[in-house]
């Protein structure tokens, strides 16, 4: 399959997401990634220390020092370093400091790296890589200055097509498993740019919409790695219409980060009348100290914020700093143009919609409040991390800004506590939620029918057997078709089986922090329907005529028992036994061994013969041979009509297995049908047999 950047930019600018999307292929044959004589950086003779105060009286004062030279720093045309040690190095820990000068589009940062080596042979050199915008100053092992190489490397990874990578030589060996710590400080300018995606032919303004980072006054954004590579990476170089090797090689990158400990601290020099009002760091609001210039503007303020040290769930860190103006709505603040504050109410009165359903489904709040950032053009291709979401905040019709803001929402009841949830619970939930509240708002066939959208390009990605090729296991993908259009249906799938007030149980009980304990689940064994529903607050203690939502009865049970909660995601029970115990009935380890923990690609179900016999005067036993030629197990609904009526039953049918049912029917069956879309296969997901036809063509 091809991809291209071209087709993430959003139609309306609401909520296209920048992942990789189908495309045709290039029309240019794809070359393989090559190296070109790099823009060499400055030798540099000493290092200057950049620092600023401000005493009692709000005077700012800046002081400069030098330290000992930096050996060495050697421009080379060929690489030294290999993919298999850029495949080995895993960033367990970075520290940065960085100073923005936004006047003049520049960044500054010193990291204070902490990496390991997960490969399998001792690590000679350790390869560090950055935009190519900005250059290499020096670096430090074990508190020593290193002499290293810089080339510059052809790779999509950052929009301008190239990365400057520094390899770094050690005086013994890195072992397999063994960590090191470096100390690198690195600067430069981050302007609008889109080398890339103009080398592949997008038109110049197309391309910009897509590849809008850059440092600025107005707005500063820092997507990082995949979009603009701002803090230190290993990576192996990827060229867009390689095949899929760029995204790839982007959602590599996000696993090797997960657990990692994240910390930044932030400096920002402005113009002295234009302070920025909102500054995110990896997804999360964090609050600004700032610190006017002199009155006559001669003397630049100072904005300064921490955030961390978190720990990376499966996310590019990302930077954000801008002049906003901010407008609160139910569990949202919307950050929007200073021209374009009317903009805001429609997001506002979209999140009042969505937030009593997703409060039912979810808990009575969520861990964070969802930050909508404005983009600076309205066309500007959005983009998502963690509970924060950057787009264009423009009208739009009603229901395409509450599909928005369900799935963003559902990112922000997710997001709490030391450790984000995976990435296919995270997105393939937030997916999940808006497709269910498209069936709230337009019926069932409508919810389908977004599933059914994506179920081709999943169909295409999916080993066609284990053999084959691994595939992507959820626990582990690193392509947003499976974590996020096949962890939908996956979660659909389970609210079939085990029914909306346990999932529903499940996914609270999962939340960091959630007012719904873990200790006792217990889901009715009645219909979701049937069940009392939940009231904001401790469940526990809320009378049942309280009750907001049809699927909170099972949270309900669940005792409240904060001290068994734990911000160590270690001590967090698997997904799959919490829906286990919510559910009360069901052994799902062949579920999640099939779907979840290994990836034996796709059912391929069929009719293979039905025969109707009749019961009695008025009922019908009709015997159906149901056949799945895939390697997936799947449970799905098969649903036999008759003029008068019709009755559906789940069944069981195994990977390269057949089955048969019986169902009794009052009146003369008519059709059967097996699966209703909620199941993805390899070929079609609903299957209709008319009766009539069934003896000239036995198999569907």
């Amino acid at each position: 399959m091809k991809y291209c950047f071209a087709g993430m930019v959003a139609a309306l600018g609401i909520w296209v997401m920048l992942q990789p999307a189908p495309c045709t292929a290039q029309s240019q044959p794809a070359s393989s990634p090559q190296t070109s004589p790099p823009n060499p950086p400055a030798q540099s003779k000493g290092q200057v220390i950049f620092s600023r105060s401000v005493d009692e009286n709000g005077n700012v004062s800046t002081q400069t020092g030098t330290v000992d030279a930096q050996p060495g720093i050697q421009n080379v045309a060929v690489p030294t370093a290999e993919d298999a040690d850029r495949r080995a190095i895993t960033f367990t820990g970075l520290d940065l400091d960085v100073h923005l000068r936004t006047a003049e589009q520049r960044i500054a940062v010193r990291a204070r790296l902490n990496v390991r080596n997960d490969g399998k042979d001792p690590l000679a050199r350790i390869p560090l890589q950055i935009s190519s915008s900005l250059r290499w100053e020096r670096i430090r092992v074990e508190g020593r200055g290193i002499a290293f190489t810089v080339a510059t490397l052809n790779s999509d990874t950052d929009h301008t097509g190239q990365l400057h990578e520094a390899a770094v030589p050690l005086a013994a060996p890195l072992a397999p498993g063994a960590s090191l710590a470096l100390d690198v400080t690195y600067s430069g300018t981050v302007p609008a740019d889109a080398k890339r995606l103009l080398a592949i032919g997008t038109p110049d303004e197309t391309a910009l919409l897509s590849d809008w980072d850059q440092i600025g006054v107005d707005f500063t954004g820092l997507r990082g790695f995949g979009n603009v590579v701002w803090y230190p990476v290993s990576s192996v170089p990827a060229i867009l219409g390689d095949g899929a090797r760029v995204f790839d090689e982007i959602g590599e990158h996000k696993r090797r980060l997960v657990g990692a400990r994240f910390r930044l601290h932030l400096a920002v020099e402005y113009p002295a009348d234009q302070p920025p009002t909102v500054a995110l760091i990896d997804g999360h609001s964090v609050p600004l100290a700032v610190t006017g210039g002199s009155a006559n503007g001669e003397v630049d303020g100072v904005a300064t914020t921490d955030l961390g040290p978190i720990t990376l769930g499966f996310e590019a860190p990302s930077l954000f700093v801008a002049i906003r103006a901010p407008h609160a709505g139910p569990h949202v603040n919307v950050w929007t143009l200073m021209g374009n504050s009317a903009a805001a109410e429609p997001w506002a009165d979209a999140a009042a919609a969505v937030t009593p359903f997703l409060e039912g489904w979810l808990g009575d709040r969520p861990a964070a409040r969802l930050t909508v950032l404005d983009l600076p053009d309205p066309q500007d291709a959005p983009f998502e991390t963690g509970s924060m979401l950057a787009a264009p905040v423009r009208q739009a019709s009603p229901d395409t800004l509450e599909s928005a803001l369900a799935h963003g929402l559902t990112h922000a009841f997710l997001h709490a506590g030391a450790q984000p949830p995976p990435a296919w619970l995270d997105e393939g939930a937030a997916t999940f939620m808006e497709t269910l509240w498209a069936e709230k708002e337009h019926g069932r066939e409508k919810a389908l029918e977004t599933l059914e959208s994506s179920r081709q390009a999943l169909a295409l990605a999916e080993p066609g057997s284990p053999g084959q090729n691994p595939g992507q296991p959820l626990a582990s993908a690193i392509s947003p078709i499976y974590y996020r259009t096949k962890a939908a249906y996956v979660l659909w799938m389970l609210r079939d089986i085990a029914g909306d007030a346990a999932l529903s149980a499940a996914l609270r009980a999962y939340l960091p922090g959630a007012t719904a304990g873990r200790s006792a689940i217990a889901a009715s064994s009645g219909p979701a329907t049937a069940q009392a529903a939940g009231p904001p607050g401790d469940p526990a203690s809320a009378p049942e005529t309280a009750f907001a939502s049809p699927f909170a009865r099972a949270a309900a049970e669940l005792q409240h028992d904060e001290a068994s909660l734990s911000a160590d995601a270690a001590a967090r029970p698997p997904f799959e036994k919490l829906l286990e115990q919510s559910d009360g009935r069901r052994d799902l380890t062949w579920f999640f061994s099939d779907w979840v923990d290994a990836d034996r690609g796709l059912p391929d179900l069929s009719i293979a013969s039905v025969f109707p016999g009749s019961a009695s005067a008025d009922s019908w036993l009709v015997t159906m041979n149901l056949a799945n030629n895939g390697y997936a197990a799947a449970e799905v609904p098969v649903t036999v009509r008759s003029a008068a009526t019709s009755v559906t039953q789940r069944v069981l049918i195994p990977a390269r297995g057949k089955v048969s049912r019986r169902i009794l029917i009052q009146g003369k069956p008519v059709q059967v049908q097996l699966n209703d879309g909620t199941v993805p296969e390899t070929q079609a997901s609903v299957h209709v047999m008319d009766l009539d036809q069934a003896a000239q063509n036995p198999q569907q």
